[in-house]
């Protein structure tokens, strides 16, 4: 009874944004997502380079939806995504033959070190699951994966953050740097 009791919640919805908060969601995302789509679909799609992932949206949400909260801080961002692509890519060298296992010892050891490093940043969690269930393109990079597509799409996202984030004037990110 008192589990249940816990899950009725309680608390209220958070208040509606408005329209201006919306449209500048919608153009830090647009701005943040599209060098790193149009990197992966025009300059690399002819290689073996592969330089955006889906915890990429994830990431777009957090760093242009959400720019106030703690997951979405540069630390975070770029921590969280860099640890758990390693720990993804070792889960997967480790446990390859085996990816069921793979792929839940890379979730919950990735969210594990972000909570030891204070970069929780829950498409972290994505990035590395990816590392393990993503595509020969992705598992033929090893630890490439870290720095691209991961590092350097994750570095372009934050960049076009700080930008568009800090271009309207009720907007300041980011709240912290470290």
């Amino acid at each position: 009874m008192k589990l249940l009791n816990k899950m009725r919640g309680g608390g209220q919805s958070p208040p509606a944004v408005g329209f201006s908060e919306i449209l500048w969601s919608w153009v830090g995302a647009f701005c943040g997502i599209t060098p790193v789509a149009f990197l992966n679909h025009n300059l690399f799609s002819d290689t073996d380079i592969v330089f955006i992932i889906g915890s990429f949206g994830a990431s777009a949400v957090l760093i242009y939806g959400a720019v106030r909260s703690p997951l979405a801080q540069p630390r975070n961002l770029m921590g969280g995504h860099i640890i758990s692509a390693i720990i993804g890519v070792v889960a997967f060298k480790l446990f390859q033959p085996h990816l069921w296992f793979a792929a839940s010892f890379a979730v919950a050891t990735a969210i594990a070190a972000m909570h030891a490093t204070k970069t929780l940043h829950p498409p972290g969690g994505a990035t590395a699951l990816i590392a393990v269930i993503g595509s020969q393109k992705i598992h033929d990079l090893g630890f490439y994966y870290v720095l691209m597509p991961v590092g350097a799409g994750a570095l372009i996202m934050l960049i076009v953050a700080l930008l568009v984030n800090n271009f309207c004037k009720t907007r300041k990110y980011p709240k912290f740097w470290f």
